[in-house]
């Protein structure tokens, strides 16, 4: 799947606003929204949300997660555990991108909350990093990583699979090459060597 593709998932979300228009409910593909009432929150998608921002039309309200203490909690778990935490959402860089890019004055601390969501993805990409190593160096088929999002899988996906053809076709050639090896061996006999 392509980044495009995990954000174009990601972008049908639901996140609430605060719109500054009233309008009747709209009719769209994915669901019917509204009434709109200026001052009233409400549900909607997040790419309806980030037009309706774009065009000024409403106010962002931030997710509950996308908060300095709760990521920071989820910054030090994630630091303390060896294995991958549980994002608050599958499709939180997706979310948090478009948040923080189109509606960053609606976001406390928004510089902050940026910031911490990269460490946060860098430590995940580290971790990700170190266990396709170790699986790669132990010769393993397969692993099972819980807790990652699409885009750390997507992320992986362009060199993972053909590591692991290159690792199996190394090993399927070494295992060809070790019997010819083991079978032919070499003695001497009065004087003049044969191979048996």
């Amino acid at each position: 799947m392509d980044p495009y593709e995990i954000e174009f998932i990601g972008e049908n979300r639901i996140v609430s606003i605060i719109p500054n228009f009233s309008y009747d409910k709209i009719y769209l593909i994915c669901g019917e929204f509204g009434p709109f009432r200026a001052g009233l929150p409400m549900n909607v998608p997040l790419w309806l949300a980030v037009t309706l921002k774009q065009k000024q039309k409403c106010r962002i309200v931030p997710p509950d997660w996308m908060d300095m203490d709760v990521l920071e909690n989820i910054k030090e778990e994630e630091k303390r555990s060896r294995f991958f935490t549980k994002m608050p959402n599958e499709h939180f860089m997706v979310e948090a991108k478009l948040i923080l890019g189109s509606a960053a004055e609606d976001v406390p601390r928004a510089a902050e909350i940026k910031t911490i969501i990269k460490d946060i993805w860098d430590i995940r990409m580290s971790k990700l990093r170190t266990s396709i190593d170790a699986l790669m160096k132990s010769g393993g088929h397969y692993g099972r990583l819980d807790h990652l999002t699409m885009m750390e899988i997507n992320s992986v996906k362009p060199l993972l699979p053909a590591a692991m053809d290159e690792l199996h076709r190394i090993k399927m050639m070494t295992k060809k090459s070790a019997p010819a090896n083991l079978n032919t061996s070499t003695f001497t006999q009065s004087g003049s060597s044969q191979n048996i």
